[in-house]
């Protein structure tokens, strides 16, 4: 088997979950041993996020994952206000940070702010490799980390829904965007403190969330059903 499938990914399950039990499903249907299904991903979302995960599966498929990795994102983004926490989402408590309460201009002045090319600081936990360490491990250990700012490009930031300390937002993005940090950053421009209470995705590159299956509903059958072919790799 070969091809593209979309998954929509429960909140809790890591990436590496769902690559795992596709795997799994596939190797027990043809009979191998998992080691011998090639299956990755092509842009990790984090246990606490939800939506669209592009799986790949077959040797041809896999290794297109790094070009696959670079296409632009869409997400619906819950955010809370004047609180903040260390991870930058829910992982982690919350600590009081600030009493002001921003108007909806207010924030509708600072999500223009941010549209365009800019650099961005990755969240501590995250999975980027640091002295060949994901980063996240290290903070959980309490670790100290020394993250490098990373290129990206916000296309648009709209405002879907504001009743503080809650708002809702639908962001367009390019790859290597860090939604978390994007939260942290707003609530710092708000001078309210702010984190991540939720994570959707819904567009990555041409694929979109709708045509996605059930990660928590997968079976082989599912899969032979709903996993697609670029043209030349049939």
């Amino acid at each position: 088997m070969k091809g593209i499938l979309l998954v929509n990914k429960p909140i809790g399950w890591t990436s590496f979950d769902v690559v795992a039990y596709v795997r799994k499903l596939i190797a027990s249907a043809q009979k191998v041993k998992p080691a011998q299904v090639k299956v990755g991903h092509t842009g990790t979302l984090d246990p606490l996020a939800s939506g669209l995960l592009v799986i790949l599966i077959g040797k041809q498929y896999t290794k297109l994952a790094s070009s696959f990795s670079k296409q632009d994102k869409e997400y619906l983004v819950d955010i809370k206000l004047g609180e903040t926490t260390a991870s930058g989402d829910q992982e982690t408590n919350p600590e009081f940070y600030s009493s002001y309460i921003p108007n909806e201009e207010d924030i509708d002045l600072v999500l223009k702010s941010f549209i365009g090319k800019s650099t961005q600081l990755p969240p501590i936990y995250s999975a980027i490799k640091v002295n060949g360490q994901r980063a996240y491990m290290v903070a959980r250990q309490g670790g100290k980390l020394e993250l490098q700012p990373r290129p990206i490009n916000i296309y648009s930031l709209k405002l879907l829904k504001y009743s503080y300390p809650e708002l809702k937002l639908q962001a367009k993005v390019s790859s290597g965007t860090y939604i978390r940090s994007l939260a942290v950053d707003l609530g710092k421009q708000l001078k309210t403190g702010a984190y991540l209470t939720g994570l959707k995705r819904t567009i990555v590159g041409d694929f979109k969330l709708e045509d996605a299956i059930n990660g928590d509903k997968l079976n082989y059958t599912q899969i032979t059903r709903h996993v697609k072919k670029l043209q030349g790799l049939e």
